[in-house]
């Protein structure tokens, strides 16, 4: 019986421990309604750039041509920012419920840190994407895009689940991929922010938010 009243308190030690230190009011849903956003982003930018054809198709051209129509070029920048506001909005909404559920603080010397580690590579990605653009090396956007925010996540999971490395390695791969291949760069943008964002959140919504 002592035995496992001892259990029992690790147990319950290791818990507070982990809402101490790790940032846990993370909402899988949000995670899912991001990668739906990042899918009808990509399908929009997909025919803004390319027309009608075949999405598996390989584009030699890329966005070679985008810096000739800055109209084109504006109308992609828009899409990619309601994207990502869509995407950071759903995700705080989400989150302040899950923590408001839970009884989780959402503000606290952890999600500093978390946020601190995470927008560092995000901040400065975004920086290197924008001098790229001006450069007119479209070709490496989606590649950038990846990469960083790959780093982002595996930064920020040491303050979070360890489900969020994974899926920032898996971006970073995907970058990596997408650096090889810029013809199919939008493809991989759409699988890394899209369906990978989709199954990991319904992962973390079966693991964690039922």
């Amino acid at each position: 019986m002592k035995e496992n009243e001892i259990q029992d308190e690790l147990t319950s030690i290791r818990s507070m421990m982990e809402r101490s230190s790790k940032f846990i009011s993370l909402s899988g849903l949000s995670g899912v309604l991001a990668g739906v956003y990042a899918l009808i982003g990509a399908a929009l930018a997909y025919n803004i750039i390319y027309g009608s054809g075949g999405f598996f198709s390989y584009r030699e051209y890329v966005m070679a041509d985008v810096d000739r129509s800055p109209a084109r070029l504006f109308t992609l920048i828009l899409i990619a920012l309601a994207v990502l506001i869509a995407s950071v909005i759903t995700g705080i909404v989400l989150t302040i419920r899950k923590a408001k559920k839970k009884g989780q603080p959402v503000w606290g010397n952890t999600s500093r840190q978390l946020l601190f580690n995470m927008t560092v590579p995000l901040f400065t990605g975004g920086a290197l994407m924008l001098v790229l653009i001006n450069r007119g090396y479209f070709g490496v956007i989606a590649s950038a895009s990846l990469i960083f925010y790959g780093l982002a996540l595996v930064n920020a999971s040491i303050f979070s689940f360890k489900d969020v490395r994974y899926l920032g390695i898996c971006d970073i791969f995907l970058g990596l991929l997408a650096g090889l291949l810029p013809g199919y760069g939008l493809l991989f943008w759409a699988i890394g922010f899209g369906v990978l964002h989709i199954v990991y959140g319904s992962i973390m919504y079966l693991k964690y938010d039922r």
